[in-house]
């Protein structure tokens, strides 16, 4: 079975996206203490990197004509990846007046999500850097060097909102084998 997963890194300057193509598995396993029910499950295969890269806006650019420009990038990256599902970075508070900018931009983004019917999934700083190095406090270079890894990259995709647009897909994967 393969699925399409759109990975992103909200951002009012820069969003970052990832395009990830996952190949699953279906095994059926039977469930413990009931033999006469068997179940579907998926054991993931591989992945493939599909796209990557940010959606910009200048900064001097009124804000509404700056979520313009991310509303009708995002159209275009949906419609481009038809993606089975869509994962999201949570909302991670740092600094009040860039978080409600970020806050802006990911409503732009769930809209368009809305406005398409694409399944969403939303994962913590925390979650996405126990997912892929299964430890939850780790730096954002230990991050980029295991998405770097999971995708066979030589390197690590650049720039960072990409990277962890990427890993924000890679974790969407790994909860849901």
């Amino acid at each position: 079975m393969e699925q399409r997963i759109l990975g992103f890194d909200p951002g009012l300057a820069i969003l970052g996206f990832g395009a990830i193509l996952c190949q699953t598995a279906d095994t059926i396993a039977r469930a413990t203490g009931d033999a006469a029910k068997p179940t579907v499950k998926s054991t993931p295969e591989s992945v493939q990197l599909l796209d990557f890269g940010v959606i910009q806006t200048p900064a001097g650019t009124e804000i509404g004509l700056r979520l313009c420009t991310i509303y009708e990038d995002l159209h275009t990256l949906i419609n481009r990846w038809q993606p089975d599902l869509v994962a999201i970075e949570k909302l991670f508070f740092y600094r009040m007046s860039s978080t409600i900018t970020v806050a802006q931009a990911r409503g732009v983004l769930m809209l368009v999500l809305a406005q398409h019917d694409v399944p969403m999934v939303e994962f913590t700083p925390a979650q996405i850097k126990q997912a892929l190095t299964g430890y939850g406090n780790a730096d954002k270079y230990e991050v980029q060097q295991a998405v770097a890894r999971e995708l066979n990259l030589e390197c690590i995709p650049k720039p960072d909102d990409a990277a962890d647009a990427l890993a924000v897909a890679l974790t969407a994967w790994f909860y849901q084998s």
